[in-house]
């Protein structure tokens, strides 16, 4: 269906005929001071220059050029027809530490040693195509979150933007009772048995305004099932001028915390500690089972001004070499 968003331009296409009919008028006006021989001569070109074939083509190409000048202004829209919505599946948040800790390069990802951050890309990445269905947002938090992409069927999109996040973009420390209030807020206005949160963080909380814990009461009361997710190798050799030395490069991670958060909101804690597990865990999460929503539908929309714009362009164009055909 052809639609105008402002249709009303188009009550503008007599207004050259107008003007024209209001200069003949003035021109029939009898001038103050006559002078026969030139008059005459006038008249005579004027005449030739009515009559002239090149005329009537620059007429036609005015009047089109108006035309269509008039049709791109007031907006053609092409509506195609309704396209139904995946009608079933939950709205799943998916918060993401991006904290300065997620540097820690003790991921092993086919074969090569890559940051944290790098790792949960990937695995977020397949389980956000399978997740066919759901509606999907992405948090990105640090010392403060922020919503990246909102609660959207376009996956895609959603990819690529968690493609594009890098470490520290939201400060070095981490709020994980921030990203919770964050996430509760933005599911409130969904069905209440189909909010999901999933986080996944490799620390604890050392930034922000709301506790932890304080957080998952509130997304407990109001229907949010949280899963979290904590990253990083139990063990790790660092090489030293003294030799090679086993460390805990997730000494800092709050697996009581994150545990008591899943309890409260009747999700579930789960230990990533290398890919393949987080891979796992995104493959238990995948069973979440889906739930009827309401029926949607989405009219895809497609502008069409640039066709009559580029005519009117083509036609103004086409005009200069036939006046310069007329005045030579």
């Amino acid at each position: 269906m052809l639609t105008f968003e402002w249709p009303w331009l188009l009550t503008l296409l007599p207004l050259p005929l107008l003007y024209r009919l209001w200069r003949r008028r003035a021109e029939t006006l009898a001038p103050a001071l006559k002078a026969p021989v030139y008059f005459a001569l006038a008249a005579q070109a004027q005449t030739q220059r009515q009559t002239g074939y090149w005329q009537w083509i620059s007429l036609a190409l005015l009047i089109i050029a108006w035309t269509c000048a008039l049709l791109a202004a007031a907006r053609p829209t092409w509506i195609g027809d309704p396209v139904a919505l995946p009608s079933s599946g939950r709205d799943l948040l998916i918060a993401v530490d991006i904290s300065g800790s997620m540097e820690q390069t003790d991921m092993v990802l086919e074969g090569d040693t890559v940051d944290r951050l790098t790792a949960v890309k990937q695995v977020v990445s397949e389980f956000v195509t399978r997740r066919q269905g759901d509606r999907l947002g992405l948090i990105l938090f640090g010392t403060r979150p922020y919503l990246q992409t909102p609660l959207t069927f376009d996956r895609l999109t959603m990819n690529t933007l968690l493609g594009e996040a890098q470490i520290g973009f939201a400060g070095d420390r981490t709020a994980i009772g921030d990203a919770i209030g964050l996430a509760v807020k933005r599911l409130q206005s969904r069905p209440q048995d189909h909010r999901v949160l999933i986080l996944l963080t490799d620390g604890a909380n050392s930034a922000g305004e709301v506790q932890p814990l304080e957080a998952a009461d509130i997304a407990a009361h109001e229907g949010v099932t949280i899963y979290t997710i904590g990253i990083g190798a139990d063990v790790m050799l660092e090489r030293s001028f003294f030799g090679t030395r086993r460390v805990n490069p997730s000494q800092d991670l709050d697996e009581t915390t994150l545990t008591t958060i899943a309890d409260k909101t009747g999700g579930r804690y789960f230990r990533a500690r290398n890919p393949e597990e987080l891979q796992q865990i995104y493959q238990q999460l995948d069973q979440l089972e889906p739930v009827e929503q309401e029926a949607e539908t989405l009219r895809p929309t497609k502008a069409l001004f640039y066709w009559p714009l580029g005519l009117a362009l083509l036609c103004s164009l086409s005009l200069a070499p036939l006046a310069n055909r007329e005045n030579s």
